[in-house]
């Protein structure tokens, strides 16, 4: 992306919503093809300074969704849901609008994405838009949702009283996923403004999917769509009272123990085999395989280690077979499994990562002998990365704590006495076995955020189940109540 100074009306432009207002920026941006080079839009970009300004009056925001019961908000996000999905929606303020179609193959062409990865990421949203009522159902444990309305009645026997965390939920969001977005959906019908910082190569999907809501009858003041820089982000941030944050290992760091911001980071997702199943891990290297390679190795939720009692060596041969001669193919082939890079240093530094990795003793990369040619490839003007399956001797190699946005996996050997605690911190694990002792030690275990068990990928997710933390934990608070009269 780069600083621009004037641009084509034929080019569509996507300004920044100053809380439902759309406001042209003399600073905007080009977002390019990854393959081509070809300007797709230009987007306003807004200073740390106007998002300040425009936070100081976030409780109109706040008052215009209190005007709706929680209810009322949930049928508009199923509106929304269905005209994300297939309608066509404005896009900027120069008379552009966008079909599903068009929003896939621009998506597509920015982010790298094949095609049938943009759709299938769409039907994940479009499922928790329309399911609204059944995610909020789990994030609150079965709360009467007129206590939301009313503020305050009796749960269980208790009354209480429930008010909001924070005046607005901050998104400083990334551009690998379009489905990280349906993270944030269940704040609008929480009565909770939106304001969002977008992925750089990637303001199309919550653009649309603002562009949605407004469409199904939510005001439009109740979002904040802010391209802007670091400073920009921290203002959002700072200010919100409650954030979601996506970035690395780094960006956790920063923000431990930080009870306002909730940091979506590496998952280091992982498939383990009980004891019980190991001498039958040939069923299994499907559930391996889509655990590693869908969505294009691109979620936390891939399984970035396979973690086995005994034969790595012959997993990791087998899941070598099977991902690697996997090749780019054009982003509109349905048969297409890998997505291209945005940017293409991005590329070149994980491929740098696993090669200096790999000369550490102890690991050696299984793919390389089902693939002709290296692991990073140009095809079609874009840059790739070939799946890499690791065989490493233990989690202490280097290898065998990493997760790349691609499709990338280490199969390791450890007793299943020590897994869990070996494994270290997961978002999501894949836990084949029928030993309900093991079953129990992973159910108690602190360091897993979401667990499968049995041949389930790690990719499985429930729209009605929190994916990482609980938005409405984060959002809502209440407190005990008693009344005299």
């Amino acid at each position: 992306m780069t600083m621009i100074s004037s641009s084509s009306s034929n080019i569509p432009h996507l300004p920044a919503l100053r809380l439902g207002r759309s406001y042209e920026s003399l600073d905007q941006i080009e977002v390019k093809d990854c393959r081509t080079g070809a300007v797709r839009a230009v987007v306003s970009s807004v200073n740390a300074g106007i998002v300040r300004k425009d936070l100081r009056r976030i409780g109109d925001s706040r008052t215009a969704l209190e005007r709706f019961t929680v209810a009322e908000l949930i049928e508009r996000a199923r509106k929304a849901g269905e005209l994300f999905l297939n309608g066509t929606l404005p896009l900027g303020n120069r008379g552009h609008s966008q079909s599903p179609d068009d929003y896939t193959r621009t998506l597509s062409a920015t982010s790298g994405l094949p095609h049938n990865m943009v759709r299938r990421n769409m039907e994940k949203i479009h499922a928790a838009l329309i399911h609204s009522g059944s995610v909020l159902k789990g994030l609150s444990r079965g709360l009467d949702f007129t206590l939301l309305d009313r503020g305050e009645g009796e749960q269980d026997g208790v009354r209480q009283a429930w008010f909001p965390a924070a005046p607005a939920l901050g998104l400083v969001m990334p551009s690998n996923s379009p489905a990280v977005n349906s993270l944030w959906l269940p704040a609008i019908p929480l009565k909770t403004p939106v304001v969002l910082k977008p992925g750089r190569e990637e303001p199309w999907t919550p653009y649309r999917l603002i562009q949605a809501f407004i469409a199904a009858g939510v005001p439009a003041e109740a979002f904040g769509f802010y391209p802007t820089d670091h400073e920009g982000a921290s203002e959002i941030m700072r200010r919100c009272g409650r954030s979601l944050i996506f970035g690395d290992q780094a960006t956790i760091e920063r923000y431990a123990g930080d009870p306002s911001v909730q940091v979506h980071g590496p998952g280091w997702s992982k498939v383990l085999i009980g004891e019980d199943c190991i001498e039958d891990w040939p069923d299994f290297v499907d559930v391996m395989v889509r655990s590693i390679s869908e969505n294009g190795g691109r979620s936390c939720i891939n399984a970035s280690a396979i973690v086995v009692p005994r034969y790595a060596r012959e997993i990791a041969e087998a899941l070598g077979r099977e991902l690697g001669p996997v090749t780019p193919l054009s982003a509109d082939d349905p048969a297409a499994r890998l997505s291209a890079f945005a940017n293409p240093r991005m590329a070149d530094y994980i491929d740098a990562q696993i090669e200096e990795g790999l000369k550490t003793p102890g690991a050696d990369e299984v793919t390389a002998r089902f693939r002709e040619g290296p692991r990073q490839v140009i095809f079609e003007g874009a840059t790739y990365l070939r799946p890499t399956i690791i065989r490493a001797d233990s989690f202490d190699h280097p290898l065998a704590g990493r997760e790349f946005l691609c499709p990338y996996a280490c199969v390791v050997e450890v007793p299943q006495a020590e897994m869990i605690e070996r494994m270290g911190e997961t978002l999501a694990v894949s836990a084949i076995t029928r030993n309900e002792a093991f079953q129990r030690r992973l159910l108690a275990a602190p360091n897993i955020e979401r667990l499968n068990i049995g041949p389930v990928p790690t990719m499985k997710v429930s729209w009605d189940q929190p994916h990482e933390g609980n938005l409405f934990e984060f959002l809502w608070k209440r407190r005990p109540l008693e009344r005299g009269w």
